[in-house]
């Protein structure tokens, strides 16, 4: 092999060539980590057709800056937008590169529609039915919170229904305040005119279409139940085939006993009127 001159230089050249990209990567390493590329700009947009309400410099600072690994060219695109998405009313994130050291962010920041659940556990949903932690207090700034609740997962079916509810209530001239799927799977809800409905269970197509007839019938029927009680209607139940139940807040339901006590005493004073005819007449 060393008398072969031409194998002797083909290994020599084939060194050469090795040699000139390893000089050539160190050269790239050392030249992508100079701090001219590190970055230091961030341009946040807001993504087409939304606006940037509750998304500002501080809170960009304090949760995705840190989460933020490498350099404009070592830096990965998609751990960069977990990091922004993770930024609280942010829905999502689309990054890109801006030569020589900078970050595009656009931005979808969630539309809240409600609260979830109650109590200490409450969180916000958006109108897309996605549930997300946000400061309620700013949540309350934007608009009225609707009251949505149901199991775990139903989030977007709770959301269906409250469009559903809106469409079916609209002759009436209310909307629905609140909306809320039981673990039994039936829905209730309470209206604008602070009328608490139970419509019933609903498993399948057929369950539907016979919720929403149920609800036909009392919204044709809405005028003369007004006319008859007046408008402080407080309950209704729909859960009947062919009625309803109501109960108004001007009325005053009696136990049994209540009853039967009232109508002695009516009795007890009709009996003492017609004594006090009877003497009158005698005088």
């Amino acid at each position: 092999m060393w008398h072969n001159a031409r194998l002797l230089n083909m290994i020599a050249t084939a060194l050469y060539a090795v040699l000139a990209l390893v000089v050539v990567a160190a050269g790239l390493m050392w030249l992508v980590q100079r701090p001219v590329f590190a970055i230091s700009h961030i341009r946040i947009v807001p993504a087409e057709g939304s606006t940037l309400r509750h998304t500002n410099g501080p809170s960009i600072r304090a949760n995705a800056v840190p989460k933020l690994q490498g350099n404009f060219f070592t830096l990965k695109l998609d751990g960069a937008r977990n990091a922004f998405e993770s930024v609280p009313w942010v829905r999502r994130a689309s990054v890109r590169r801006e030569w020589p050291n900078g970050l595009l962010v656009e931005l979808e920041e969630h539309v809240v529609l409600g609260t979830w659940g109650s109590g200490e556990t409450a969180r916000l949903v958006n109108v897309h039915g996605e549930v997300f932690v946000a400061n309620l207090a700013e949540a309350e700034d934007d608009a009225r919170l609707l009251a949505l609740a149901g199991p775990d997962g139903s989030e977007r079916d709770v959301v269906e229904r409250l469009e559903q509810l809106r469409t079916w209530f609209k002759p009436m001239g209310v909307e629905p305040l609140g909306v809320t799927l039981t673990d039994r799977y039936a829905w209730r809800t309470r209206l604008s005119n602070n009328t608490q409905i139970e419509l019933g269970r609903e498993q399948n197509e057929q369950d539907r279409a016979e919720l929403e007839a149920r609800v036909s019938r009392f919204v044709q029927a809405w005028p003369q139940v007004v006319a008859q009680w007046g408008k402080q209607i407080e309950y209704a139940d729909l859960r009947y085939s062919n009625g309803f139940a109501i109960r108004a807040a001007n009325v005053r339901f009696l136990t049994d006993a209540q009853a039967a006590a009232a109508a002695k005493a009516k009795a007890q004073a009709q009996a003492n009127n017609q004594v006090t005819r009877r003497e009158e007449k005698t005088r």
